[in-house]
C-alpha cells in the first residue's frame, strides 16, 4: 500500500532553514569537493547549480542532496563550481527560469560568469516546453551548456540535445496532468457544504464538524470588526477613517487599505454562503456558487442577516462614484517618478466633472486632503520632458551586448603553442640551431608571436558584458518615441521629480515649481539591456 507523503505546513515552509540542513558528513563530502576544485587548471569550464524546490514533503529530494548531487557531478565533468542558484517554495511549471530571484539573476545578468548550467533533474529546471525552448535557444546564443544529473541531456552532444526536447515535452505532460487534477479537485469543492481546499473568506476559520470533515467557523474577532464597519457606514463615515481606526485598535492587521475594507464589506460569503470572484470589467466582485438546482451552497453560519447584508449594500452604493473608464496606461503619467516635494508621496491624476465638463488635476496621495491641487498634469508633463531632454537628452544611447571571448582564447592558445614550439626548436639540438639563416627566421617568428601575446588585452579573453553605442542621442530616441517612451526609461532610470505648490493669495491654483533628481549613476542606469528572454510572437 503506498504511503502519502507529508506535506509542511506553511509556517513550516516559512522557517525551514537550509543552512541547518547540513550534517556533519555532508559539510565534510563539501569541503572535499572544493578541495578537488582547487586543482583543477585556471582554464576548466566554470559550472553554475541550479537547485529548486516546491513543495518540502518526505519523499522530495532535499537541497542540500541536490547540491552535493550536482557537486559530485561537476567534478565527474571536470567543472568548477562558481555559484549556486537556490530557489525553494518556486513552482517550475508558474514561473521560468529567468523569473526565479537567484537563478534569474545569474541568467539575466551574471551569464559571463559560468559556462554551463548544470540541474538535478529535467523537471527540477524545467516543467514547460515552450519555457524549455527559450532556455535551449539562450544556450545556444550565449555559449553556454546545460546539463542534468539524472537525465541524459546535454547540450555539447548531438544525443543530448535531441533528448532534452524529449524529455521536455513528458515533463510538460506530466504538469499538465497534475494541473488537470487540481482543477479538478476544486471543482467538486465547490459542490460540497464542507469546506475541502481554499482560503476561507475573511470572517472565518476551518475547524473539524461532528462528522468529522472540516468545517467553516465563525471568527469572533472578525465578526466584531466587520459589523463595527457597518454600524460606522450607516453612520456616514467614510472608509479611510473605518480603516484608521481598526488599524490602531488591532480589530485589523497593518496594510489595510480601504479597497480590502470594502471588498470585505461586499462579500456576499458573510451570509454564509460558497462564492468564488468575478471580474467584470476590470472590477472585482464575488458571488455565489450554485448547486444543480440553482441554489447557493450553505457551508457555514451567517455573519449579516439578508437585512442587515443588503443594507449595508445600498449605503456603499449611495456613497461610491463613477469613475471614469480607465485608460489603458493609467490616467497618471510618469507614475512613481512625480512625487510630492513634502511628504515624498506619488502624485496621481484626478478627474471631476462639472456643469458638463471634464476636469483634470493632480494630487498628493500622502499629504492631507490630498494637497494643493496641480491643474492642467500636461504642462507638468511637458516641462518635465524638457528638463530631461536638456539634461540627459545629447548623451548617446547605449546597449548592452555579449561579447564572447571562446575566439579570442583560443587564438591565444594557438600563439602560445607556437611560441613554444619555436623556443624549443631555437635550443641547441633543435631543428633551427644548425642553420644561421633558419635560426635568424625562426627568432624573427617568435618575436613576432611574443610580441602578439604581449598585445592581446587580457580582458577581451573573458565572456563579458559590453557597451555598444547604437547611432542615436537619447533626445532622438524620445522625440521618435514620443511621451511614452520617455516616461518608461524615466522610471526604469530611477529618475524623481519633486513638485513644491506654494498658495498664492487671491488665486485659486498654486504656484508649481519642479526640481528634478538624477541618481548619480544615471548614465550607466540608462543603458539599454535587451530581454535576452523576450519571445517573439
Amino acid at each position: 500500500m503506498a504511503t502519502k507523503s507529508k506535506r509542511a505546513t506553511a509556517a513550516e515552509r516559512a522557517a525551514y532553514d537550509v543552512e541547518a540542513e547540513w550534517t556533519p558528513a555532508d559539510l565534510a563530502l563539501l569541503e572535499e569537493l572544493k578541495k578537488a576544485e582547487a586543482l583543477l587548471p585556471e582554464d576548466a569550464p566554470r559550472a553554475l547549480l541550479s537547485v529548486r524546490l516546491s513543495v518540502f514533503t518526505d519523499e522530495t529530494t532535499s537541497p542540500v542532496r541536490q547540491e552535493l548531487d550536482l557537486r559530485l557531478h561537476a567534478r565527474e565533468k571536470g567543472f568548477r563550481v562558481v555559484g549556486v542558484a537556490s530557489d525553494l517554495n518556486v513552482s517550475a511549471t508558474k514561473v521560468p527560469p529567468w523569473k526565479r530571484k537567484s537563478l534569474g539573476e545569474w541568467l539575466n545578468d551574471r551569464a559571463p560568469e559560468f559556462d554551463a548550467l548544470l540541474f538535478w533533474k529535467l523537471d527540477r529546471f524545467i516543467r514547460n516546453l515552450s519555457d524549455l525552448s527559450v532556455m535551449v535557444q539562450w544556450a545556444e546564443r550565449y555559449g553556454k551548456n546545460l546539463v542534468s544529473k539524472n537525465d541524459p541531456i546535454d547540450l555539447s552532444t548531438t544525443i543530448g540535445k535531441v533528448l532534452v526536447t524529449v524529455i521536455g515535452g513528458i515533463a510538460e505532460i506530466e504538469a499538465g496532468n497534475t494541473s488537470t487534477r487540481v482543477t479538478s479537485l476544486w471543482e467538486y469543492a465547490k459542490t460540497q457544504d464542507a469546506w475541502l481546499v481554499g482560503k476561507p473568506a475573511y470572517g472565518y476559520v476551518t475547524e473539524e464538524g461532528k462528522d468529522g470533515r472540516p468545517r467553516l467557523a465563525v471568527d469572533p474577532d472578525a465578526r466584531t470588526a466587520l459589523h463595527w464597519a457597518r454600524r460606522m457606514a450607516l453612520r456616514g463615515r467614510s472608509a479611510r477613517f473605518m480603516v484608521r481606526c481598526m488599524v490602531r485598535s488591532g480589530l485589523m492587521s497593518e496594510g489595510l487599505t480601504t479597497t480590502t475594507l470594502l471588498r470585505r464589506l461586499r462579500n456576499p460569503a458573510t451570509l454564509g454562503y460558497r462564492t468564488e470572484e468575478h471580474k467584470n470589467g476590470g472590477v472585482r466582485r464575488s458571488r455565489f456558487v450554485l448547486d444543480r438546482q440553482g441554489k447557493p451552497i450553505w457551508v457555514a453560519p451567517e455573519i449579516f442577516t439578508q437585512e442587515e447584508f443588503d443594507s449595508l449594500q445600498a449605503v456603499l452604493d449611495g456613497r461610491s462614484r463613477k469613475q471614469p473608464t480607465r485608460q489603458p496606461g493609467g490616467a497618471t503619467r510618469f507614475l512613481g517618478v512625480i512625487v510630492c516635494a513634502d511628504c515624498k508621496g506619488h502624485m496621481l491624476v484626478k478627474k471631476t466633472s462639472n456643469k458638463g465638463r471634464s476636469y483634470s488635476y493632480m494630487r498628493c496621495t500622502d499629504c492631507k486632503s490630498g494637497g494643493l491641487g496641480v491643474p492642467a498634469p500636461d504642462a507638468l508633463y511637458l516641462a518635465l520632458s524638457q528638463r530631461l531632454l536638456k539634461a540627459l537628452g545629447s548623451f548617446p544611447v547605449q546597449v548592452r551586448e555579449y561579447a564572447e571571448a571562446s575566439e579570442a582564447r583560443s587564438e591565444v592558445k594557438r600563439l602560445k603553442e607556437s611560441a613554444a614550439y619555436y623556443m624549443k626548436e631555437l635550443e641547441p639540438g633543435g631543428r633551427y640551431a644548425p642553420s644561421a639563416f633558419a635560426r635568424e627566421q625562426a627568432q624573427a617568428t617568435l618575436d613576432k608571436l611574443l610580441k602578439d601575446l604581449d598585445a592581446v588585452d587580457p580582458v577581451t579573453l573573458q565572456d563579458r558584458w559590453e557597451n555598444v553605442h547604437n547611432g542615436e542621442t537619447w533626445r532622438e530616441r524620445w522625440e521618435s518615441g514620443g511621451l511614452e517612451a520617455l516616461e518608461e526609461d524615466t522610471r526604469r532610470v530611477g529618475i524623481k521629480c519633486e513638485v513644491t505648490r506654494t498658495k498664492v493669495k487671491g488665486q485659486r491654483a498654486p504656484d508649481v515649481s519642479l526640481r528634478v533628481l538624477l541618481p548619480k549613476d544615471a548614465r550607466d542606469r540608462l543603458v539599454i539591456k535587451e530581454d535576452a528572454f523576450a519571445v517573439e510572437l
